[in-house]
């Protein structure tokens, strides 16, 4: 604000010595330019920042669409560490995602802790992390086990208000491994992502509110991203049956999160009909969600797709439709054509 009133000073200053306006303006864009960058150095660097509130907790008839809605990337986070309850309840939600009853496939995997500042871009202040650990070895259904598994981390960490961010080619590895010290194998482990936590701060430092025009917020449509045939090419019209009984699931997938906002999953939706065999008469169910990975990434779109399937599955939970994930299809991991299948959501009234 000080910044703007004093360059609204200056132009005033500069319309009335005519000539010298075009100079006079350069000049006085370049002292707000180093007011801000001051400004940030103060409160964002040095830490010298007035004592922020806790942010509060979400209603506790929040819906899972609520918090899927409302969580976002934070980028910059308060001084202060999460309070002690804080920190156990969100250690809990860590332990219950961490066991192999919460996975879809049989490689482990798991998420340590750490309190202290790594370096990682593009958050300032974090102070707090979990860093997302499988096995060395590439395993695709361990990533997209990594991807749905933090996310409802994520989300829980939302609900008690606690801000978060996703980092992945911003994180430093090697700063990490320091950290985790023999917590860390570097024969059998490796480092798939990390995911920033903490209380959100108001103090954003210019360079990220910039960097936020230069990232599209903006999310496809769902006429790209749900499909009724495997080839893609055929958009699913989502307000007819039997499509429309999974009313904001399509939603939810639309919501999640991306390197990017890539947005790199796609979804066929089959259906069939009941009494047996596709076109026959009678009423019609959804047999089966198929979840494709349209680059070549093999653990960013993987982990995309796996922060989808959390989304898809809360959201059915949300509508009471219960159902699985399985792999139907088979290919090989390394396999380099896109789309590429990865998993099947198969609801219990299937088959």
């Amino acid at each position: 604000v000080v910044a703007i009133l004093y360059l609204s000073a200056w132009l005033l200053k500069s319309f009335q010595n005519g000539p010298n306006l075009l100079h006079t303006t350069v000049g006085n864009m370049g002292w707000v330019a180093l007011m801000i960058l001051l400004l940030d150095l103060v409160t964002v660097k040095c830490k010298l920042q007035p004592t922020e509130k806790q942010p509060f907790r979400l209603p506790d008839d929040a819906s899972s669409f609520d918090i899927m809605r409302i969580r976002h990337s934070c980028r910059s986070f308060q001084c202060r560490r999460l309070s002690k309850n804080d920190h156990m309840e969100l250690m809990r939600c860590v332990k219950e995602q961490s066991v192999p009853s919460a996975w879809m496939g049989e490689m482990p995997i798991r998420f340590e802790y750490i309190s202290a500042p790594l370096s990682v871009w593009p958050v300032v202040n974090a102070q707090e992390f979990l860093v997302a650990v499988a096995p060395k070895e590439y395993n695709r259904v361990a990533i997209m086990d990594i991807g749905r598994s933090l996310q409802k981390i994520v989300l829980q960490a939302t609900r008690m208000g606690i801000g978060t961010c996703w980092i992945g080619p911003g994180a430093n590895h090697e700063s990490i491994k320091q950290h985790l010290g023999k917590r860390f194998d570097e024969d059998t482990d490796g480092i798939v992502c990390v995911c920033a936590i903490g209380y959100e701060s108001s103090f954003y430092p210019a360079m990220l509110r910039v960097m936020k025009h230069f990232v599209s917020m903006k999310r496809l449509p769902l006429t790209d991203l749900f499909f009724a045939d495997p080839s893609l090419s055929e958009p699913l019209d989502t307000t007819v049956e039997p499509y429309c009984r999974y009313g904001d699931c399509y939603e939810a997938c639309r919501w999640a999160p991306s390197s990017f906002n890539a947005q790199p999953t796609r979804c066929v939706v089959v259906a069939e009909n009941i009494s047996g065999g596709k076109g026959g008469s009678g009423a019609e169910q959804v047999r089966q969600v198929d979840f494709y990975a349209t680059t070549r990434s093999r653990y960013y779109a993987i982990l995309a797709l796996g922060i989808w399937l959390a989304h898809w599955e809360l959201g059915c939970n949300e509508h009471g439709i219960s159902g699985h994930f399985q792999i139907i299809s088979t290919n090989d991991e390394d396999a380099r054509e896109t789309p590429r299948y990865c998993i099947s959501w198969i609801p219990s009234n299937a088959y």
